[in-house]
């Protein structure tokens, strides 16, 4: 009888997760990649999951938008919701409904108004904090000035 035949790691092809020797080889470099290198290992780890598919297989599907975050146009779901919101044409992001889009628009338009109103607010606080940062400025440069004449220490010359 011949024992090499018997051990369960004699023979890969009877299991699915290969033989012994492989698969330590192969949970001792995902660790050793963990630690060197984390992307590369969920890389793996992934890759392990899916079932080894080949690289013509993961182009295939991510070419095919079967992704969930992704549409046949390569555009995430944010967006295309963010485009639609915006009320971009050609998007095809109606409703259908005549009077919620007149909302809509009108919506839109009252929030672009406000947020330009914001801005206008932002740019003249703005402006007077530089206001009051020139004449904090011009103060203490004129106490500086009168401290420095009183104390008779005028620009001196040297000839």
């Amino acid at each position: 009888m011949n024992t090499s035949s018997t051990t369960p790691w004699s023979c890969g092809a009877s299991r699915r997760s290969g033989p012994f020797p492989k698969r330590s080889l192969e949970i001792g470099a995902i660790v050793v990649a963990f630690v060197y290198w984390w992307p590369i290992a969920v890389a793996y780890v992934a890759w392990k999951i899916a079932g080894y598919p080949a690289l013509s297989q993961m182009k295939e599907f991510a070419n095919s938008g079967s992704f969930s975050f992704v549409g046949g146009d390569g555009r995430s779901r944010f967006a295309r919701a963010f485009e639609a919101a915006k009320g971009y044409s050609g998007t095809g992001a109606t409703s259908g409904n005549w009077a919620f889009e007149e909302y809509r628009r009108a919506e839109l338009e009252r929030l672009e108004a406000r947020r330009r109103a914001l801005q206008e607010e932002s740019q003249a606080f703005a402006a007077f904090v530089e206001e009051l940062k020139r004449a904090k400025d011009r103060e203490q440069f004129d106490a500086f000035m009168a401290k420095r004449r009183s104390e008779g220490g005028g620009p001196t010359i040297n000839a």
